[in-house]
């Protein structure tokens, strides 16, 4: 006999749409699903499990009398037009989750292997002049001027921070899903701050040059030891937030310190799209970032910052709505960038010495098989 599962209605409806999904959309899987809400129907206890899988909820809210509040397990430094964004979506909760379950089983890792805490976290202040904190950065991750294209900058510097003993991670979906693509207006990156296992998230969804920037600002984070979301840009007036304005001061000047913005500004007379450009290329970041360093250094007036921070910004929206529309291509394909190599070294060694069940790390990494695991370990140049 087949078992029907009561669900209140009030449940079913709030799980749709808090997924974002339509109904319709829902319907083509679950062609009863009217019945449910009218209650002329009841779901099996397999259908609902599948339903709460469809919709990202948690099996167990689904028997709940009422809807959940759910709230971000960390700060929320995010603000549109200065207000604060309230209601998280189930990626970016998702997201956090699997953060931290890393984070922690790393953090265990490290004390067992003793390793030695990472000692910079939490050593600064919003006190502290952003200029004096970022040269303590760049010195602390061995930084130099960025070289190369985009993608080797970007690289670069991530592997300075993952050498500086912090994790990485970069990913435009949630885990391994790619029908659940994380959407850059809800948050650009995160930090986790933590002794033996700080952790950076960023937003693959980003352009290369904007992930350059939240990096940087995460990095900032961890240096007041401070966990929590942002969604920051480089604008020096769009936030009310102290703690964002601050880390902005430091990401701006980490990655284009004010004093070679001057020397590159040396035999330049007036500030055109030609200069922009060609200092864009020259640091490695967006023209936004450009922008906010030339009005930082006397070479804008307000008005001229506006007109200039608008017309980039629409041009900026137009290339990511063309990539949107193209191939979707990026550079954070593999797993390795989108987990942190350290991170999955670490665990598929771990998991193969029989320290860690199988079933953990298949959870982990978003996998469902040992070959996959073996593999990943082989493609970090692992002896497996």
């Amino acid at each position: 006999m087949t078992t029907r599962v009561p669900v209140q209605p009030r449940m079913l409806e709030w799980a749709l749409l808090r997924s974002g999904k339509s109904s319709e959309k829902v319907e083509k899987k679950f062609p009863k699903f009217q019945g449910w809400l009218k209650e002329t129907e009841q779901p099996t206890l397999v259908q609902l499990e599948e339903f709460a899988k469809a919709v990202y909820v948690p099996f167990g809210y689904l028997f709940l009398s009422e809807p959940p509040k759910e709230e971000l397990p960390i700060r929320d430094f995010r603000t549109v037009k200065n207000r604060e964004v309230k209601q998280p979506s189930p990626d970016l909760l998702d997201t956090i989750y699997n953060c931290q379950e890393r984070q922690s089983w790393y953090h265990e890792f490290a004390k067992a292997e003793e390793y030695d805490p990472v000692s910079f976290i939490g050593t600064a202040t919003t006190a502290m002049a952003p200029e004096d904190v970022a040269k303590t950065i760049r010195a602390t991750l061995d930084l130099n001027r960025a070289t190369g294209s985009q993608y080797e900058a970007l690289r670069s510097f991530i592997l300075k921070a993952e050498k500086a003993h912090i994790l990485v991670m970069v990913s435009g979906i949630v885990q391994s899903n790619s029908h659940r693509k994380l959407d850059v207006k809800e948050f650009r990156g995160f930090a986790l701050a933590d002794d033996f296992a700080p952790l950076i998230f960023i937003n693959g969804k980003d352009s290369k040059s904007a992930r350059m920037f939240t990096l940087a600002h995460e990095l900032a984070h961890l240096w007041l030891g401070t966990s929590g979301v942002s969604n920051t840009i480089a604008h020096p007036f769009s936030h009310s937030v102290p703690e964002e304005v601050w880390c902005n001061k430091v990401a701006a000047e980490l990655l284009v310190p004010l004093a070679d913005l001057r020397d590159c500004l040396q035999h330049i007379e007036s500030i055109d799209e030609t200069v922009v450009e060609r200092l864009r290329k020259n640091f490695k970041v967006s023209g936004l970032v450009i922008l906010c360093r030339l009005f930082d250094a006397g070479k804008l007036t307000r008005t001229n910052f506006d007109a200039a921070w608008n017309k980039e910004l629409n041009l900026i929206r137009q290339k990511m709505a063309e990539k949107k529309a193209g191939s979707g291509g990026s550079f954070y394909n593999n797993m390795g960038s989108r987990m942190s190599k350290p991170f999955i070294r670490a665990l598929v060694g771990s998991t193969l010495e029989g320290k860690t069940l199988y079933r953990d790390a298949f959870r982990m990494l978003g996998i469902n098989n040992a070959t996959t695991l073996k593999k990943m370990g082989r493609d970090l140049g692992m002896s497996i």
